[in-house]
């Protein structure tokens, strides 16, 4: 398993463990909720008691005349303890929304409905107040089930005389959460998106100081690469020159020099381009099917015999500012990737067009394929699939398309076992 595995097993496992601290996170906190949820519901049914109380007292005060006056006096003191400690009751709410209806669901009483002021009393009679209450009523009604409150009481005939027959008096209590308890059912997923923002800031800054880091270890190799080309570039430039006018008869020596001096130029080439990755490069304008037909012609002179390779231009001239020594040096590494997954044998096809801008290079073999999963992944530094290789190659296509020619180079399509198209595109001269 190479590094590219674990690093998205690795991915997949911080991920899991996120939504599961996100989960656990959640749960714990909807559980406190519903406790307080309770411990509201509570407070709301002792609220109604205690309003339902306060006015079985004043109904009771009306009774007190048949009383003895030292009666009168002794139930008046117990009368005003439990009438304040009821009304502390009833006042102590000062977060709950709550509406009293009676029995026909006309509005009695309300508290709390003004976030700004929860001693305003509302006016039934005040078309506003009516609406804002009836609202709030609505939403109250599909938010909890109302708290019934029921009395009993004598009834009494036209004079105010009691008949002897209890009557039932019923009273609901509707309710809303408090602002509190609202503030804890969103507050965890207020600080759970301010977390993954700032995990996703910090992910994304670490993830470019990594890969500048990286840019960085392969560009000193590419410079320290041609730099050690350099100096026995130089000798073997002499050794030629010394062969070509050497004294042969058989002209050997001189064909061997002229061989040779095929080869240096080569090597020049490659440790031209190594030596141009680290800096800036110069573009110019340049026909870039004539540079793509040239490579794919070198490339071809050096595939196997049984792979045909296939050269098509839709126009015959696509001007491009590129740097040609890099440029096509991606076209060299898209065909050599292309012919090493097709082995001995293998069809290759290089296209040549312009479209909406952009010149238009896609280069298809018929070999392994790449997963779709890989298609990202082919162009990180040091994958490679091949036993050997530093997996440089896309790396650094990708760094002279995007970087240095402000183009795009991907994986366009892919079957596995059926072959691949890369494909690339750059601007049109202006």
């Amino acid at each position: 398993m190479n590094i590219y595995d674990r690093t998205l097993q690795w991915k997949i496992a911080l991920i899991a463990a996120a939504l599961i601290i996100v989960a656990i996170s959640l749960f714990y906190s909807q559980s406190l909720a519903n406790q307080l949820a309770d411990e509201e519901r509570k407070k709301i049914e002792l609220y109604g008691k205690a309003v339902n109380e306060i006015k079985n007292i004043f109904a009771f005060m009306n009774e007190r005349e048949k009383l003895s006056p030292e009666a009168q006096t002794i139930l008046s003191e117990y009368e005003s303890k439990i009438l304040t400690f009821l009304q502390e009751i009833t006042t102590s709410n000062t977060t709950i929304p709550v509406i009293q209806t009676n029995g026909k669901g006309e509005v009695t009483g309300t508290r709390n409905l003004d976030p700004d002021d929860n001693e305003r009393n509302f006016d039934m009679k005040n078309l506003e107040d009516a609406a804002t209450v009836t609202e709030k009523l609505e939403a109250m009604k599909e938010s909890y089930k109302p708290i019934e409150i029921t009395a009993n009481f004598q009834e009494r005939d036209e004079e105010g005389n009691e008949t002897g027959r209890m009557l039932e008096r019923k009273s609901f209590i509707y309710y809303n959460e408090s602002s509190i308890l609202s503030q804890l059912r969103t507050y965890p997923l207020f600080q759970l998106f301010i977390i993954s923002i700032f995990l996703l800031v910090a992910y994304v800054a670490f993830d470019a100081a990594r890969r500048a880091e990286q840019n960085k270890v392969w560009l000193g190799m590419a410079k320290e690469t041609a730099h050690q080309l350099g100096t026995p570039l130089f000798s073997m430039v002499g050794w030629v020159e010394m062969l070509k006018i050497s004294e042969d008869p058989s002209g050997e020596a001189q064909m061997v020099g002229e061989e040779l001096e095929k080869d240096v130029g080569r090597l020049q080439l490659i440790a031209d381009r190594f030596s141009k990755i680290g800096a800036q490069p110069k573009l110019t304008p340049t026909n870039i099917v004539e540079s793509v037909a040239e490579t794919t012609k070198y490339m071809e002179r050096r595939a196997s015999g049984k792979v045909k390779v296939n050269f098509e231009a839709k126009q015959p001239e696509i001007l491009c500012n590129v740097n040609s020594v890099l440029f096509d040096w991606v076209i060299e590494n898209l065909i050599r990737n292309g012919l090493d997954a097709m082995g001995a044998e293998g069809k290759m096809d290089v296209v040549v067009w312009e479209e909406a801008g952009n010149a238009i290079i896609e280069v298809s073999d018929t070999g392994k394929g790449i997963p779709k999963s890989k298609f990202k992944t082919v162009f990180k530094p040091g994958y490679s699939t091949k036993k050997r290789g530093w997996g440089l190659g896309l790396s650094l296509s990708k760094r002279i398309v995007q970087l240095y020619h402000k183009g795009k180079i991907f994986v366009d399509r892919s079957v596995l076992e059926k072959g691949t198209t890369f494909r690339v595109e750059v601007p049109l001269v202006d």
